[in-house]
């Protein structure tokens, strides 16, 4: 049994100062926002997208003109996504039901799922205005019932991007602003004299965009740690060199550091891979970004065994992961961290990232080992309560709760136990009390 790497990315250490590099420009970044508040936002627009505006939040008039320049076409094919994405957040919502149940006489316990009050939407823009990141996360939101929906990208050639425009407003944002990167989710979170605070910082983004929301947990819930986007293409030789070549280069092209891994245990299945890549990236049009991306992020591993495959999936916990093999269904069951699956040739990732209904936004650098995606749920807050409504409940769960407080040294705690003994149990005994 072994594992070969035909080919390997960067060296972690390598990523490790890239890392620390963005973490210190963020800091400094978002301490700026915090002191000098709208001026350090406009000057950051400024300097990044050349973009200077009187106002950054757009009025009704502005949305209305930008959505005028999004063709018919344009249209249907964002009602049509919309319309995917809405059903499946809303059969999801359907999923979380508020709980109430008596676990003895007397004792009512529950818990209700109240909607996050206000959420801060960041849809990417740079190179490729994701249009669909509206849908993801200010239509999940919406969904989801949150009141305040706010929603922000970056201008796209010196202007709001009519097309992500109509996406924030068709899927119920309630401010839209055209704000790009660290500012944007900095003066969501933080706030400025322009910018009122929100609760939650949801969606995508560069490497900065996922670092000034790491810094921001805490002051601000976050959807999850969702950096430079990476693919997984679990292959045999059930499938050709061209499907995985195209499925693993269709992600690399997001940026220049996009890791894109291809996990097989066909030998031949995985060198055929590697010169069907050189073959797509000479025909390509954005194969300066995804040639860049595979020679300094891309793997190719052979296993000899679907255990062995299994094993190094469930360690890389890859955001999107393509399976297609003889055992799909078995992936499926023994799979437990990754973001999304896309299980046989049919299902590709580009629809889960435009309009099959599934969210988008998902973990990533191994951050699926411990939470899935962005979903509705990820906008609603459990929270429980209790009632005791018999006199009998209050002084049977008073003397345990006395005793337990006591165990634990917490004088005041059973204190609290023993009034309601005192009161209740309509005798003379405290149980429990400090002073036994």
């Amino acid at each position: 049994m072994a594992v070969t790497y035909l080919k390997t990315g960067k060296p972690a250490a390598d990523v490790a100062a890239q890392d620390a590099q963005v973490r210190k420009i963020v800091e400094d970044t978002l301490a700026d926002i915090e002191t000098r508040g709208d001026a350090a936002v406009r000057e950051l627009s400024a300097k990044f997208d050349k973009y200077e505006p009187e106002n950054f939040l757009l009025t009704a008039s502005e949305i209305e003109a930008a959505m005028q320049k999004v063709t018919p076409r344009e249209m249907e094919d964002i009602k049509f996504a919309q319309t995917q994405i809405r059903n499946f957040a809303q059969a999801q919502r359907a999923s979380m039901t508020d709980v109430e149940i008596e676990t003895m006489p007397g004792v009512i316990l529950g818990h209700k799922n109240i909607p996050v009050q206000s959420v801060g939407c960041y849809v990417p823009g740079g190179k490729f205005p994701m249009v669909a990141s509206a849908h993801m996360s200010v239509l999940t939101a919406s969904v989801a019932g949150v009141p305040r929906i706010v929603a922000s990208a970056p201008p796209v050639n010196g202007a709001p991007h009519p097309a992500i425009v109509a996406a924030m407003h068709m899927g119920g944002a309630h401010e839209i602003y055209v704000l790009g990167g660290m500012q944007a989710v900095g003066a969501m979170a933080i706030g400025t004299e322009s910018v009122k605070p929100v609760d939650m910082l949801v969606g995508p983004g560069n490497a900065f965009v996922a670092e000034a929301k790491r810094q921001l947990f805490g002051r601000v819930g976050i959807d999850l740690f969702a950096g430079p986007t990476e693919t997984m293409v679990i292959a045999d030789d059930t499938v050709d060199a061209e499907l995985c070549a195209t499925d693993l280069l269709g992600q690399a092209e997001h940026g220049y550091n996009s890791p894109a891994v291809l996990l097989t245990n066909s030998r031949k299945l995985a060198d055929a891979t590697l010169v069907e890549i050189e073959r797509i990236l000479e025909i390509l049009p954005t194969a300066e970004t995804a040639r860049t991306s595979w020679q300094d992020y891309g793997e190719v591993i052979v296993c000899d065994t679907y255990d062995e495959m299994l094993a190094v999936a469930n360690d890389i916990a890859s955001e999107h992961v393509q399976v297609m093999t003889d055992r799909d269904d078995w992936f499926l069951e023994n799979m437990h961290s990754y973001g999304a699956l896309f299980l046989g040739p049919r299902t590709n990732v580009a629809n889960g990232d435009k309009v099959i209904g599934t969210n988008h936004t998902l973990p990533t650098k191994k951050a699926g080992r411990y939470t899935g995606g962005l979903w509705v749920g990820k906008f609603l807050k459990t929270h429980s309560y209790q009632r005791v409504v018999t006199d009998e409940a209050a002084a049977l769960v008073g003397e345990y709760g006395s005793r337990l407080c006591m165990l634990e040294g917490f004088v005041g705690h059973a204190e609290q136990c023993n009034i309601r003994v005192r009161r209740y149990g309509h005798r003379n005994v405290a149980y429990g009390t400090a002073a036994e």
